[in-house]
């Protein structure tokens, strides 16, 4: 029996990820660019290992609309509201004013006027992929001018819209602009507003009722099916997917299942996303490039000037710092995947010739694969002015995110207390537990607890682990505390780690496994019950406290430590 082709496809493309992104890592030069280069190799100018390039682009896309639902997922409404003067502001700017200088250069290159502005404003667009997941890896996004980047993007994704309903009057197919842009419209209104209502008042009951099953698999499927529901929707309304799942993550921001949902939909965004890079890599027609290299080298060259000129300008006018505004024009100085979907669109119409798409098309491609490499001016600009005036740190948002906070893994009567402790002494936690029951219980008393499993590194990232200051486990379950410590400490070697124990036993495999701080129910039990009666019997606090720290070094000291007294076990179990 033979291979399936698109077996064979998936394990070539598996193999290239697994040798150039650690090889890429390794030089120092991200994982994207380890992408691109792989996709270089097996395209059709190198080894030609994979011929459908394009079918691959058209999956390697669901990874954009991954990215933009996990995007979504972390705004709040409320945090979102904090950047509609990038996206209408900024955004509607940088497109308009980009859009018509580029169309006045390629006009002057002796293009028709209405070829010459498609392709204007189809080159203004910038590559969501390629700059929000620079600053996801960069951990960036929340940083002023992450925020910005972030709103001019989101304002080029619903820009596409009108841009692919205009496309018809170029060509010779009879078509009333009011027909197209007003149906488009109405049609992406009543979508968006549908996909507002469920998910406000339907799919927090449908996690809810999945999430009592206590199977995982189901609520990955529901996380998926609202992910590419929601993104067919809007393909329906003649919108971008992508918008719809950023859309269907807002909704979902201020659910109590949002971190264990973004969990469930790493890996595939992971992958898909890489796929997406590769293709773009793949993409790239190194014969034309050869034919024509003076040419391809000034168009990618001045589009990309022009582009970060005019951001910089267009956010220094804003008021935005000089660094955070060179940031953003380097991160979005390129040209993005929604330029080959136009260009593309444009070219089946017969509104482009064979050979300026396949001109452009280049042109998109080299300007992406650059973005990495400008990725380290971003870095040099930022660290520059942050040394020359280290009182005002122009990386940091004041707005979005916690930091310093504390991971509290299981919400039952410990937790809780813990949580209560925590709340009078003004210090921030998150809370993460696994039945859906008692999350939705305490969040209804105001406390700020999500559903998800606290030992999947992508959990404590979307809490925050990154930027907490101790990580928390007060699981009463003994194997789920130790699965837990276990994994907060493969993944968050350098966090403290405090676990309840049941008993001396499980506090001292607790350690064993990585716990810093291993509390043992009974013997502090039998400690307070000890100090009452020495109390009674007029000890002084002094001699009290010097007395219980001594058995306590027995059991929370360094590994090793002598024992003062016989273990709970022989105590409680003489015959043994």
């Amino acid at each position: 029996m033979t291979a399936h082709p698109i077996l064979i496809d998936v394990l070539i493309l598996l193999a290239t990820a697994v040798v150039a992104v650690p090889l890429s890592q390794r030089l120092g030069l991200g994982t994207v660019l380890g992408y691109l280069f792989g996709g270089v190799v097996i395209g059709p100018w190198v080894f030609g290992l994979i011929d459908e390039v394009e079918e691959i682009r058209q999956r390697g896309e669901f990874g954009v609309v991954f990215l933009l639902f996990a995007i979504g997922i972390e705004l709040r409404p409320t945090r979102l509201w904090g950047i509609r003067h990038s996206v209408f502001g900024l955004g509607s700017a940088q497109v308009i004013v980009t859009g018509l200088v580029l169309a006045a250069a390629e006009y002057a290159l002796g293009l028709p006027l209405s070829i010459a502005l498609m392709v204007g404003f189809g080159l203004a667009l910038s590559s969501t992929a390629f700059g929000l997941q620079l600053l996801t890896e960069r951990s960036e996004l929340n940083t002023t001018y992450g925020r910005t980047s972030l709103g001019i993007l989101l304002f080029q994704d619903l820009a596409v819209v009108p841009l692919l309903a205009l496309l018809p009057l170029l060509s010779e197919q009879p078509l009333e602009l009011t027909e197209s842009v007003g149906v488009a419209l109405v049609e992406g209104i009543l979508i968006i507003v549908g996909v507002v209502v469920i998910g406000r008042y339907v799919l927090r009951h449908v996690f809810r009722l999945v999430a009592r099953s206590r199977s995982s698999e189901a609520f990955a499927a529901v996380a998926l099916l609202i992910v590419l529901g929601t993104a067919a929707l809007m393909q329906k309304a003649g919108l971008s997917m992508a918008m719809g799942a950023f859309i269907a993550g807002v909704m979902l921001a201020e659910s109590e299942y949002r971190h264990q949902v973004i969990a469930d939909i790493q890996p595939f965004r992971g992958f898909l996303m890489g796929l997406f890079f590769m293709t773009v890599g793949m993409s790239i027609d190194f014969g034309l490039l050869g034919e024509r290299a003076g040419a391809v080298a000034a168009s990618v060259v001045g589009v990309m000037a022009v582009k970060a000129i005019l951001i910089l300008g267009i956010c220094r006018l804003s008021g935005l710092h000089l660094a955070n505004a060179s940031a953003a024009a380097l991160l979005l100085a390129q040209s993005g995947e929604f330029g080959f979907v136009l260009f593309g669109v444009a070219a089946v119409a017969g509104v482009l010739s064979d050979d300026l798409f396949h001109f452009l098309t280049l042109i998109v491609a080299l300007s992406m694969a650059a973005t990495p490499l400008l990725a380290r001016g971003i870095t040099r600009v930022l660290n520059r002015w942050s040394h020359r005036q280290p009182s005002h740190d122009i990386r940091e948002s004041p707005i979005m995110g916690l930091s310093d906070h504390v991971i509290i893994a299981g919400f039952g009567r410990v937790g809780e207390r813990v949580a209560r402790i925590l709340e009078r002494a003004e210090i921030p936690y998150v809370a993460i537990d696994m039945d859906s029951d008692r999350v939705n219980a305490a969040r209804t008393k105001g406390y700020s607890v999500f559903y998800g499993d606290a030992s999947r590194k992508e959990v404590l990232e979307a809490a925050g682990a990154e930027q907490a200051q101790l990580l928390l486990v007060s699981l009463d379950n003994p194997s789920s505390a130790e699965h837990c410590v276990e994994g907060m400490r493969h993944h968050y070697p350098n966090l403290p780690i405090h676990a309840r124990a049941r008993d001396r036993d499980q506090a001292l495999k607790l350690r064993e496994l990585g716990a810093t701080l291993a509390v043992s129910e009974t013997w502090e039990a039998s400690l307070q019950l000890g100090a009452g009666a020495l109390q009674t019997a007029g000890h002084t606090p002094e001699q009290i406290n010097e007395l219980l720290d001594g058995f306590r070094r027995g059991i929370y000291g360094a590994a090793g430590e002598a024992d003062p007294e016989p273990t709970e076990k022989t105590a409680t179990h003489p015959q043994e």
